[in-house]
């Protein structure tokens, strides 16, 4: 690389500085180290800088910044990306109908989870989602289980329907959710699948679905088949594509 530098040098009163001592620092302005061996040996020997806190450079190893905190090497950036980022938290209110949640969506990921906790359901329904303004094609099916016995207690399901029911019944009860959505925002089908529990009765339950049409979404609606809703947070997160 043209920019990297093996010492980072210091000039002692009168002497001669050519072109090529100038050009170091005119050509980098943070010196530019190969790896972090170069770096290290670039400082303190004869006629270097002594290495002190606040001394910065780039490493083209690894394309990061660094600084020296006095006792060891730090990197400023650029931070690598979390693999799954938090986009939005929607606050659900007081007996709600129905929550939105806009911009959920969007070309910078292929892949989201969605998060309903601790919200309470005024009705023993279950819970639906809708996206965008589409009412059909909904294609889901969930099964609840019993935590004081283990055993499936009911199952539902159902094609080409008006929303994905996202829980099962939850007893009119808090209940929470967290689902998996893949590729709403692309031209393509939509496919879901996640897992629920509420505190009536003590039932968990898996599901999944899909909605078959190709249209691209930003948003979507979460809502009681009956009643309202109440308390509790919708948090969006992407899931990084690399």
């Amino acid at each position: 690389m043209a920019n990297e530098q093996t010492s980072v040098p210091l000039f002692a009163a009168s002497e001669v500085l050519t072109a090529a001592n100038m050009n170091i620092s005119a050509g980098t302005g943070v010196p530019v180290f190969a790896t972090t061996v170069t770096r290290d040996a670039g400082f303190g020997g004869a006629g270097e800088k002594v290495l002190a806190e606040g001394q910065l450079c780039y490493l083209s190893s690894t394309n990061v910044v660094q600084y020296y905190d006095g006792a060891a090497w730090a990197t400023v950036g650029p931070a690598a990306p979390g693999a799954l980022t938090l986009i939005s938290a929607t606050t659900i209110g007081s007996a709600v109908a129905s929550v939105v949640v806009s911009g959920a969506f969007s070309a910078t990921y292929d892949a989201y989870k969605i998060v309903i906790s601790n919200t309470t359901s005024s009705a023993s329904v279950g819970i639906n989602m809708t996206l965008g303004a589409t009412a059909t094609g909904y294609y889901y099916v969930s099964s609840a289980a019993s935590f004081a016995t283990g055993n499936y207690s009911t199952q539902i399901g159902a094609a080409n329907a008006a929303a994905w029911t996202i829980t099962g019944n939850t007893g009119g009860a808090t209940f929470s959710t967290g689902l998996d959505i893949n590729s709403p925002f692309l031209t393509s089908r939509t496919f879901f699948n996640g897992s629920y529990v509420s505190t009536a009765g003590g039932a968990a339950g898996a599901l999944a679905g899909y909605l078959d049409n190709t249209t691209s979404y930003t948003a979507f609606t979460v809502a009681p088949a009956s009643g309202t809703l109440t308390g509790g947070t919708i948090r969006v997160y992407g899931y990084s594509n690399s």
